[in-house]
């Protein structure tokens, strides 16, 4: 039994709700986001892992382009790729691909060149411009021996035996 006194009812304990600890302005917006009717539900306190980039094989890719190539009635494109979670710009980049064999384009920086590359490209030039000095120089040779021939002047023996005559 309950005891009144003087028709007073006794004090009801008040239970704090979670909206009682924000700002007037806080409890609005979250009014404003859920429907009369609908129970809130705290946000999820837990942190969600850092996005990565999604990689797609080429395998795949082949096969959503033909199922995409292969869709006769019309929306049937959109709610493949709302299905797959993909965008209408991966069929473009992958149609892209597959124009050119389906090979990927490497992102971030350009790898290294070898040294020895660059050694290479520098002999090569190198070579080629004493090649081509060369055959001015026998070019040369040759004029002079034929110039020999017709003024009658003698040429130098090839070999000398240590004598000077």
């Amino acid at each position: 039994m309950k005891k009144q006194s003087a028709g007073v009812e006794p004090a009801v304990p008040v239970v704090a709700s979670p909206g009682a600890e924000r700002s007037e302005t806080e409890r609005r917006e979250v009014d404003r986001r859920v429907a009369p009717g609908e129970a809130t539900t705290a946000p999820d306190p837990e942190v969600a892992a850092s996005a990565k980039r999604r990689q797609f094989t080429a395998e795949y890719k082949k096969r959503i382009l033909t199922e995409a190539e292969s869709a006769g009635e019309p929306g049937t494109i959109g709610a493949m790729l709302r299905r797959e979670g993909l965008y209408s710009s991966h069929l473009t980049i992958w149609r892209q691909q597959r124009d050119r064999g389906l090979i990927p384009h490497r992102r971030g920086p350009k790898p290294k060149q070898d040294p020895l590359v660059e050694e290479v490209r520098r002999l090569k030039l190198e070579v080629g411009r004493l090649t081509q000095l060369l055959a001015r120089a026998e070019l040369i040779i040759d004029v002079q021996k034929k110039v020999s021939l017709l003024l009658g002047i003698p040429l130098a023996a090839a070999k000398s035996d240590g004598s000077d005559s």
